[in-house]
């Protein structure tokens, strides 16, 4: 079986079905412990960096993830943190793609 990492997004349509909270919870076990789950919403993850400079590096790595992948996280960057939220506004809600993309972000940034 191949790991989230390695998965790639697939296009998502307007009326693309969010995933069950069963779904949810199975592929939440594959993420660093650092991702929080909203529900069936949204995937968060805080980060901290010892300055502005490494937090806007983590960002510019995660955009270039996103921007490979067509899938595009809502990132916010503060002296010293990164905050990332994940949802797939398509399904309105989690989809597997969020899942790849937070597993790839934790293959990236560790």
């Amino acid at each position: 079986m191949t790991t989230l990492a390695q998965q790639h997004c697939e296009a998502c349509t307007p009326g693309t079905p969010p995933l069950q909270p069963s779904a949810v919870e199975e592929l939440r076990g594959e993420l660093s412990a650092e991702w929080d789950v909203d529900g069936t919403s949204s995937l968060h993850r805080r980060m901290r960096y010892k300055d502005f400079a490494g937090a806007f590096a983590a960002a510019t790595h995660v955009a270039l993830i996103a921007e490979a992948e067509a899938h595009h996280p809502d990132l916010t960057v503060g002296w010293g943190r990164l905050h990332i939220k994940l949802t797939t506004h398509a399904a309105g809600g989690l989809t597997r793609n969020d899942f790849i993309m937070a597993a790839r972000i934790d293959a990236a940034l560790g």
